[in-house]
Protein backbone atom coordinates (compact mmCIF):
# COMPACT_ATOMS: atom_id res chain seq x y z
CA UNK A 1 0.00 0.00 0.00
CA UNK A 2 1.10 3.17 -0.55
CA UNK A 3 -0.09 7.25 0.29
CA UNK A 4 -2.90 8.71 -2.22
CA UNK A 5 -1.72 11.38 -4.35
CA UNK A 6 -4.48 13.82 -6.28
CA UNK A 7 -2.87 13.43 -9.88
CA UNK A 8 -5.28 16.37 -11.28
CA UNK A 9 -4.35 20.00 -12.23
CA UNK A 10 -5.74 22.98 -10.99
CA UNK A 11 -8.66 24.53 -13.28
CA UNK A 12 -9.45 27.92 -12.77
CA UNK A 13 -13.16 28.93 -13.34
CA UNK A 14 -13.28 31.96 -15.89
CA UNK A 15 -16.66 34.22 -16.17
CA UNK A 16 -18.07 33.09 -19.73
CA UNK A 17 -17.99 37.64 -19.96
CA UNK A 18 -14.27 37.62 -19.97
CA UNK A 19 -13.17 36.82 -23.41
CA UNK A 20 -11.24 38.23 -26.35
CA UNK A 21 -7.92 40.48 -25.96
CA UNK A 22 -9.10 42.06 -22.16
CA UNK A 23 -8.45 38.07 -21.16
CA UNK A 24 -5.64 37.85 -22.69
CA UNK A 25 -4.36 41.20 -21.03
CA UNK A 26 -6.03 40.38 -17.88
CA UNK A 27 -4.18 36.58 -17.79
CA UNK A 28 -1.45 36.45 -20.22
CA UNK A 29 -0.25 33.01 -18.17
CA UNK A 30 -3.65 31.52 -19.07
CA UNK A 31 -2.77 30.46 -22.65
CA UNK A 32 0.51 28.49 -21.63
CA UNK A 33 -1.71 26.99 -18.57
CA UNK A 34 -4.30 25.87 -20.84
CA UNK A 35 -2.11 24.27 -23.14
CA UNK A 36 0.00 22.63 -20.12
CA UNK A 37 -3.16 20.98 -18.75
CA UNK A 38 -3.74 19.28 -22.40
CA UNK A 39 -0.42 17.92 -22.42
CA UNK A 40 -0.74 16.77 -18.57
CA UNK A 41 -4.02 15.01 -19.50
CA UNK A 42 -1.57 13.36 -22.51
CA UNK A 43 0.95 12.32 -19.62
CA UNK A 44 3.42 14.61 -21.90
CA UNK A 45 4.85 16.01 -18.95
CA UNK A 46 7.88 17.43 -20.44
CA UNK A 47 6.20 19.12 -22.57
CA UNK A 48 3.51 20.33 -20.06
CA UNK A 49 6.18 21.36 -17.48
CA UNK A 50 7.99 23.75 -20.32
CA UNK A 51 4.01 25.21 -20.99
CA UNK A 52 4.21 26.07 -16.88
CA UNK A 53 7.11 27.48 -17.03
CA UNK A 54 6.27 30.10 -19.83
CA UNK A 55 3.17 30.79 -17.54
CA UNK A 56 5.24 31.50 -14.82
CA UNK A 57 7.48 33.86 -16.97
CA UNK A 58 4.34 35.84 -17.70
CA UNK A 59 3.33 35.67 -14.29
CA UNK A 60 5.60 34.69 -11.46
CA UNK A 61 3.04 34.75 -8.88
CA UNK A 62 0.59 32.13 -10.98
CA UNK A 63 -0.65 29.55 -7.79
CA UNK A 64 -2.32 27.86 -10.82
CA UNK A 65 0.94 28.07 -12.88
CA UNK A 66 3.12 26.64 -9.85
CA UNK A 67 0.62 23.92 -8.39
CA UNK A 68 0.36 22.06 -11.48
CA UNK A 69 4.17 22.73 -12.60
CA UNK A 70 4.91 21.01 -8.98
CA UNK A 71 1.83 17.95 -9.88
CA UNK A 72 3.64 17.59 -13.56
CA UNK A 73 6.97 16.75 -11.54
CA UNK A 74 5.40 14.43 -8.97
CA UNK A 75 4.11 12.72 -12.10
CA UNK A 76 7.23 12.11 -13.69
CA UNK A 77 8.70 10.76 -10.09
CA UNK A 78 10.91 13.95 -9.66
CA UNK A 79 9.97 14.00 -6.25
CA UNK A 80 12.51 16.33 -4.79
CA UNK A 81 11.85 18.89 -7.35
CA UNK A 82 8.27 18.64 -6.70
CA UNK A 83 8.47 19.34 -2.85
CA UNK A 84 10.34 22.05 -3.72
CA UNK A 85 8.07 23.55 -5.76
CA UNK A 86 4.79 22.66 -3.47
CA UNK A 87 6.98 24.57 -0.26
CA UNK A 88 7.69 27.69 -2.57
CA UNK A 89 3.58 27.70 -3.10
CA UNK A 90 2.83 27.77 0.39
CA UNK A 91 5.61 30.78 0.89
CA UNK A 92 3.11 32.37 -1.35
CA UNK A 93 0.38 35.25 0.36
CA UNK A 94 -1.64 34.81 -2.48
CA UNK A 95 -2.61 31.08 -1.50
CA UNK A 96 -5.99 30.47 0.29
CA UNK A 97 -6.92 27.67 2.32
CA UNK A 98 -8.35 25.56 0.44
CA UNK A 99 -5.07 25.57 -2.40
CA UNK A 100 -3.13 25.54 0.90
CA UNK A 101 -4.67 22.06 2.37
CA UNK A 102 -4.00 20.56 -1.15
CA UNK A 103 -0.26 22.13 -1.71
CA UNK A 104 0.58 20.49 1.88
CA UNK A 105 -0.98 16.97 0.81
CA UNK A 106 0.61 16.95 -2.49
CA UNK A 107 4.13 18.04 -0.54
CA UNK A 108 3.76 15.32 1.75
CA UNK A 109 3.46 12.86 -0.65
CA UNK A 110 6.04 13.75 -2.31
CA UNK A 111 8.05 13.76 0.64
CA UNK A 112 7.00 10.03 1.68
CA UNK A 113 8.23 9.20 -1.79
CA UNK A 114 11.66 10.03 -0.69
CA UNK A 115 11.23 8.19 2.69
CA UNK A 116 11.04 11.23 4.60
CA UNK A 117 8.21 10.09 6.76
CA UNK A 118 8.62 12.69 9.73
CA UNK A 119 8.24 15.46 7.15
CA UNK A 120 5.53 14.00 5.04
CA UNK A 121 3.11 13.34 8.40
CA UNK A 122 4.03 16.99 9.31
CA UNK A 123 2.77 17.75 6.00
CA UNK A 124 -0.55 15.52 6.18
CA UNK A 125 -1.02 16.90 9.79
CA UNK A 126 -1.25 20.67 7.94
CA UNK A 127 -3.22 19.65 5.20
CA UNK A 128 -5.68 18.16 8.13
CA UNK A 129 -5.65 21.51 10.11
CA UNK A 130 -6.75 23.15 6.71
CA UNK A 131 -9.57 21.05 6.07
CA UNK A 132 -10.27 18.21 8.57
CA UNK A 133 -13.05 16.42 6.30
CA UNK A 134 -9.95 14.88 3.79
CA UNK A 135 -10.29 11.30 3.90
CA UNK A 136 -7.50 11.40 1.40
CA UNK A 137 -5.20 13.08 4.03
CA UNK A 138 -6.71 11.04 6.67
CA UNK A 139 -5.57 8.40 5.22
CA UNK A 140 -1.97 9.13 4.28
CA UNK A 141 -1.39 10.39 7.99
CA UNK A 142 -2.62 7.26 9.29
CA UNK A 143 -0.57 5.28 7.24
CA UNK A 144 2.43 7.04 7.28
CA UNK A 145 2.18 7.42 11.43
CA UNK A 146 1.63 3.34 10.96
CA UNK A 147 4.96 2.97 9.30
CA UNK A 148 7.20 5.62 11.51
CA UNK A 149 5.98 3.34 14.80
CA UNK A 150 6.99 0.38 13.41
CA UNK A 151 10.28 1.58 12.21
CA UNK A 152 10.81 2.36 15.69
CA UNK A 153 10.18 -0.76 16.75
CA UNK A 154 12.33 -2.83 15.03
CA UNK A 155 15.34 0.02 15.46
CA UNK A 156 14.21 -0.59 19.17
CA UNK A 157 14.50 -4.57 18.60
CA UNK A 158 17.65 -3.96 16.55
CA UNK A 159 19.09 -2.11 19.39
CA UNK A 160 18.35 -4.46 22.11
CA UNK A 161 19.45 -7.48 20.18
CA UNK A 162 23.04 -5.47 20.10
CA UNK A 163 23.16 -4.63 23.05
CA UNK A 164 23.09 -8.37 24.08
CA UNK A 165 25.12 -8.94 21.79
CA UNK A 166 27.47 -7.10 23.27
CA UNK A 167 26.95 -8.42 26.63
CA UNK A 168 27.38 -12.18 25.86
CA UNK A 169 30.82 -11.25 24.34
CA UNK A 170 31.76 -8.67 26.87
CA UNK A 171 31.18 -12.46 29.66
CA UNK A 172 32.90 -14.18 26.85
CA UNK A 173 35.97 -11.61 27.07
CA UNK A 174 35.45 -11.70 31.09
CA UNK A 175 35.79 -15.69 31.62
CA UNK A 176 38.92 -15.97 29.15
CA UNK A 177 40.31 -13.15 30.78
CA UNK A 178 39.92 -14.74 34.43
CA UNK A 179 41.18 -17.66 33.49
CA UNK A 180 44.49 -16.27 31.30
CA UNK A 181 45.07 -14.56 35.10
CA UNK A 182 44.71 -17.87 36.86
CA UNK A 183 47.56 -19.19 34.45
CA UNK A 184 49.45 -16.59 35.02
CA UNK A 185 49.26 -16.73 38.92
CA UNK A 186 50.17 -19.88 39.41
CA UNK A 187 53.47 -20.11 40.65
CA UNK A 188 56.22 -22.35 38.57
CA UNK A 189 58.33 -24.82 41.15
CA UNK A 190 61.88 -23.56 41.94
CA UNK A 191 64.52 -25.67 40.63
CA UNK A 192 66.53 -26.96 43.11
CA UNK A 193 70.19 -26.58 43.63
CA UNK A 194 72.67 -29.25 42.11
CA UNK A 195 73.62 -29.98 45.76
CA UNK A 196 70.76 -30.37 48.00
CA UNK A 197 68.73 -32.41 45.43
CA UNK A 198 67.27 -35.63 47.24
CA UNK A 199 69.21 -39.00 46.66
CA UNK A 200 66.09 -40.91 45.36
CA UNK A 201 67.91 -44.17 46.81
CA UNK A 202 67.36 -42.86 50.59
CA UNK A 203 64.57 -43.39 52.20
CA UNK A 204 62.80 -44.87 49.66
CA UNK A 205 64.20 -48.87 50.04
CA UNK A 206 65.22 -50.61 53.46
CA UNK A 207 68.81 -51.48 53.03
CA UNK A 208 69.67 -55.44 52.78
CA UNK A 209 71.44 -56.17 56.75
CA UNK A 210 74.94 -57.04 56.51
CA UNK A 211 76.05 -61.12 56.78
CA UNK A 212 77.68 -62.45 59.87
CA UNK A 213 81.44 -61.23 60.95
CA UNK A 214 84.20 -63.86 61.77
CA UNK A 215 84.31 -63.24 64.91
CA UNK A 216 80.57 -63.37 65.83
CA UNK A 217 80.82 -66.78 64.21
CA UNK A 218 83.28 -68.50 66.32
CA UNK A 219 81.71 -66.68 69.49
CA UNK A 220 78.62 -68.45 68.34
CA UNK A 221 80.73 -71.79 67.72
CA UNK A 222 81.86 -71.93 71.32
CA UNK A 223 78.42 -71.08 72.97
CA UNK A 224 77.08 -74.05 70.89
CA UNK A 225 79.66 -76.22 71.83
CA UNK A 226 79.67 -75.64 75.83
CA UNK A 227 76.00 -76.24 75.34
CA UNK A 228 76.28 -79.74 73.96
CA UNK A 229 79.10 -80.62 76.48
CA UNK A 230 76.52 -79.88 79.34
CA UNK A 231 73.50 -81.90 77.89
CA UNK A 232 76.21 -85.16 77.51
CA UNK A 233 76.60 -84.55 81.41
CA UNK A 234 72.81 -84.76 82.25
CA UNK A 235 72.32 -87.27 80.45
CA UNK A 236 75.24 -89.42 81.60
CA UNK A 237 73.60 -88.74 85.31
CA UNK A 238 70.30 -89.99 84.46
CA UNK A 239 71.53 -93.07 82.65
CA UNK A 240 73.34 -94.17 86.62
CA UNK A 241 69.86 -94.10 88.61
CA UNK A 242 67.45 -96.16 86.49
CA UNK A 243 68.04 -99.73 86.72
CA UNK A 244 67.04 -102.15 83.83
CA UNK A 245 65.17 -105.40 84.23
CA UNK A 246 64.06 -107.78 81.72
CA UNK A 247 60.74 -108.15 83.53
CA UNK A 248 58.58 -105.85 85.67
CA UNK A 249 56.51 -108.32 87.65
Amino acid sequence: MQTRMRNSVLMLVVLLGICGPAYGQMFPERRHIRKGNRLYEEQRMDEAQKSYREALQRQPNSVEATFNLGDSQYAKGEYEAAESTFADLLESDKVDDNIKAKAYFNRGNAQFQQQKLSEALESFKESLRLNPADLEAKYNYAYTKKLIEQQENNQNQQQDQQQQNQDQNKDQNQDQNSNNNDDEQQPEQPEQPEGDKPDPSEGSEPRPEEGPSPESEQLLNAVQAAEDKTREKIDAEKAVGVARSGKNW
